[in-house]
């Protein structure tokens, strides 16, 4: 259902529940680019500082999760050696673990369910920016895109099935709540009076462009200028850039290989399995979006730089630099559990004044057993 906001804020047109969340998004990444000089580009740059900042604490706190996680890598392997072949024990053991040391292992998933509708918001502002609509004209619409086109004097752009859209025009119209064609409302109808704008917004930046081919980038379009084709495809160079910094985010984080743990091959496949998404997405989505994930990505790798080093980065198939020293993760001691923790070397009845305090010896040291046996006969 489509709400007319006539005269709040300049807003005339919200549709709910999304634009709720799309709206100030949306606005404010508009506001930047009038801010920084029309630079479309400084203006996501800034917008994805903004977003990631007002992130951090969640972040922090999954970092956080993600190094304790790492510190408890010994005593988790002790649990899947002790109970090998037993999964249900060794799930229990290992939930207790988390329990005792504080840690959530679904931490991380907020950061990353938030970012999702954030990523989905900024594509639709590049979209609608941009003032570049794919659309194929079916039966099914034709005689409402028609009376559309007409009254919003909607023409066709050099592609084929794209159309340009207005800056301004009627922000009620009839054919405008239909999802099809939703794409084709004017963009001062969801924009407040300081942001209004008087002409389309330029996404082509100026500061980056191809030395060998003179193309300047389009962030609205998919990346076709620091691109290599391949077959029908084309590999974007801002695409790899993502990858690369979202490979390094994620294995500075992710736990060293444990043939013992089942999840371990998992997760290390999925560290080079995400980059190479990225690096797919990059021939389909805009080169904005890519930007920004950029931006986003580069901010997370240097808040855990801080707060963690070089994390498990290195090495990397193999190889490691030599500004790295080679260190193994620390084993975090667990509490109110030292018995489990303590060398059986080290194992020896404790006496504090009179009473005794035996610490529980495992089942397979007999001997100690008989010989603790043999001191309460002599005793009787």
């Amino acid at each position: 259902m489509t709400i007319a906001a006539a005269g709040f804020m300049g807003i005339q047109h919200f549709t709910p529940p999304w634009d709720v969340f799309f709206l100030p998004l949306f606005n404010l990444l508009i506001a930047f680019y009038h801010l920084l000089f029309s630079d479309f580009a400084l203006a996501i740059i800034v917008f994805t500082i903004l977003i990631r900042t007002l992130l951090a604490p969640l972040f922090i706190r999954q970092i956080r999760s993600q190094r304790e996680m790492q510190r408890m890598q010994p005593l988790i392997r002790e649990v899947q050696r002790k109970h090998k072949g037993n999964r249900q024990k060794v799930s229990e053991e290992t939930m207790a673990l988390y329990k005792e040391h504080g840690v959530n292992p679904a931490a991380g998933c907020l950061p990353v369910v938030l970012q999702l509708p954030i990523l989905f918001a900024l594509y639709q502002a590049l979209i609608r920016a941009s003032s570049d609509v794919t659309f194929a004209v079916t039966d099914s619409v034709r005689v409402d895109f028609a009376k559309l086109q007409t009254a919003l004097h909607i023409v066709p752009a050099v592609q084929a099935d794209h159309w340009t859209v207005p800056v301004t025009g009627a922000c009620d119209l009839p054919q405008l709540a239909r999802p099809e064609l939703s794409h084709f409302l004017p963009l001062n109808c969801q924009l407040i009076d300081p942001l209004q704008l008087q002409q389309p917004v330029n996404t082509i930046v100026s500061w980056l462009f191809n030395p060998f081919t003179g193309q300047h980038l389009n962030l609205a379009a998919v990346d076709h200028v620091f691109s290599v084709p391949v077959g029908t495809f084309a590999i974007s160079g801002l695409a790899v850039i993502a990858a690369v910094l979202q490979f390094v985010q994620v294995k500075m984080t992710s736990p060293r290989p444990n043939p013992d743990d089942p999840t371990s091959s998992a997760t290390s496949t999925m560290t080079y399995l995400f980059p190479l998404l990225t690096i797919f997405w990059g021939g389909l989505f805009p080169s904005g979006l890519i930007l920004y994930w950029i931006v986003y990505t580069g901010y997370l790798v240097g808040q855990q730089a801080l707060m963690m080093g070089w994390g498990n980065l290195f090495p990397i198939l193999g190889w490691q630099p030599a500004f790295v020293p080679r260190t193994e993760p620390g084993i975090v001691s667990r509490p109110r559990r030292t018995e489990e923790t303590t060398p059986p070397a080290q194992l020896e009845p404790m006496r504090s004044g009179t009473a005794a305090a035996t610490v529980r010896r495992p089942a397979s040291q007999r001997p100690a057993q008989k010989k603790r046996r043999g001191r309460e006969g002599r005793k009787r």
